[in-house]
This record gives structure tokens, C-alpha cells and sequence, in this order.
């Protein structure tokens, strides 16, 4: 199959990127990046720190290392993932202008998968795959649509996170028809982000045994969603009931194990 996939360029990103292209060597795949999530208003600074370990820590201080490495067996950064693209990764921030849309339409992409790309598909580009646009999605439908749809969770006391994929049937926002959903023990004693990241490891088989599907001709069974609620980037008073519950966002001790993981 041609698969295009759009994402986004954070570390959430790379880290699903490199659980699942080693599964899709059979088929053309081609990735595009955006730059960012949401919108582009002042944030609280805990959420400023959350994006330099989402953001900056990989594209400013990993890439360019593991970039200079010969040989290294870890995970790789998106230059890197490049070789395994039927083209260059390149960015796109403006899939629903004309010229966004003739750079997919040219690839002729029987499905497209999006795994935290920023911006919201239109008609148009939904139009395009004949197979659907599958997303991602690091929060369990429908209780958890939009933005950081796990620290909403983790803050209002779940026992289990989840990732669910899901058709992308309009230009609404995670309302589409569920395929398939991965679940995880919610543990208090670590981060916001490690908790997203270990979620992706889940969410990632649920691709690969869609996309398996796909490839056999054979249509995935989905379910539709009920009433649910949206949830946006925290606010100050959010991040301080998140905090006084003994949670945190990132710590930094447990990026060891993650660059590890990058390096060896």
C-alpha cells in the first residue's frame, strides 16, 4: 500500500515513528511533519518545560548527536528515518492548501495515518486516501478528546490510561469511528510524559494490525462514538491540582532511560 503519515515534530512523534516503520517495510510510505500542536497563545511555563523535553531536547540536542554516530543500533532521529521513505521528510504545516494537497495527491496514498499532527484535515485532503484517514490518538475515546487528553485523566483520578485509533471522518475534532483502543495502569509516581510514551508502544501494534488488515483487502470493524468531552492545553489552576495530587509533568531522571534507548 502507499501510506502517507503526518506527524508532528516532537519526541512523542519520533519515539511512535521508530516502534512502527520497522512493520511497514512492505509498503511506500512517506511521512510529512508539522511544527506544533495547537495554538500559538502563552502557556503556563510548566508547559513551556514540557515542550523543551517534547520539542527541543530531540530536535536541538538529540538529532544532531545521534546524526554524527556511524553504526549505532538505537532509535533514530526523523533525519534518519528519512532513509526508510520513499522521499525526503519534509514539513507541512499547510496540508489543506492547493499545493499541501497536490504534494499528497501526487503520492496517491491508499491511507493516510496521523499520529499527532497539528492541524486539523479538511474535506478535501479526507477525500483523498481511499482506504480513510486513521488517527492516532493518546487519550481513550470518547471520554478524552483534544489536547493532552492523558494529563486530563491522570488529574481527574483515572486508574487507566489508553490510546485510541480511530477513522478521521470529518473536520471535527477525535470524533470519529473507534477501530481499536490499548490501555495502560496509570503509576502516580511517574511523569505525564513517560506515561504518554509508553502509551504509544500499544497504540503503535493497534497501526500495525489495522494497517495488516488494510493490506488484505479486508474492512476494519469500528465502533461510533457516543457523547464524550474535549479537553485543551491546561491552564495555571489545572497544572496546580495536577501538582498538589503528587503528580508531575516530566522528570528529568527518567530521560536516562530514554536516551538510552536513542543511543544503544
Amino acid at each position: 500500500m502507499n501510506i502517507v503519515i503526518l506527524a508532528n515534530r516532537d519526541l512523542a512523534s519520533n519515539f511512535a515513528l521508530n516502534l512502527l516503520i520497522p512493520h511497514l517495510s512492505q509498503h511506500n510510505v512517506s511521512l510529512f511533519l508539522s511544527a506544533k500542536v495547537g495554538g500559538s497563545g502563552s502557556k503556563p511555563l510548566e508547559i513551556q518545560t514540557l515542550s523543551f523535553f517534547e520539542q527541543t531536547l530531540l530536535t536541538q540536542l538529540l538529532s544532531p548527536l545521534l546524526e554524527k554516530l556511524n553504526n549505532h543500533h538505537g532509535f533514530k532521529s526523523f533525519g534518519q528515518i528519512s532513509k526508510e521513505f520513499v522521499q525526503p521528510v519534509s514539513e507541512l504545516n499547510e496540508i489543506n492548501s492547493p499545493l499541501g494537497l497536490a504534494k499528497i495527491r501526487k503520492l496517491q496514498p491508499d491511507v493516510i495515518l496521523s499520529i499527532r499532527y497539528g492541524r486539523i484535515l479538511k474535506e478535501a485532503v479526507l477525500a483523498l486516501p481511499p482506504l480513510g484517514v486513521l488517527n492516532l490518538h493518546s487519550g481513550l475515546l470518547p471520554d478524552y478528546r483534544g489536547v493532552m487528553a492523558s494529563f486530563w485523566a491522570m488529574l481527574n483520578g483515572e486508574k487507566q490510561l489508553g490510546m485510541s485509533l480511530h477513522y478521521i471522518d470529518d473536520a471535527s475534532i477525535d470524533t470519529g469511528r473507534i477501530i481499536a483502543q490499548s490501555y495502560m495502569p496509570v503509576r502516580p509516581h511517574q511523569s505525564y510524559l513517560w506515561h504518554v510514551l509508553q502509551l504509544y508502544i500499544g497504540g503503535c501494534e493497534l497501526v500495525t494490525q489495522a494497517l495488516q488488515t488494510l493490506a488484505l483487502g479486508e474492512q476494519l470493524k469500528t465502533t461510533e462514538q457516543q457523547q464524550g468531552r474535549y479537553y485543551s492545553f491546561p491552564n495555571e489552576q489545572a497544572i496546580k491540582r495536577f501538582e498538589e495530587q503528587g503528580l508531575s509533568l516530566v522528570k528529568e531522571d527518567e530521560l536516562v532511560a530514554l536516551i538510552h534507548q536513542y543511543y544503544f
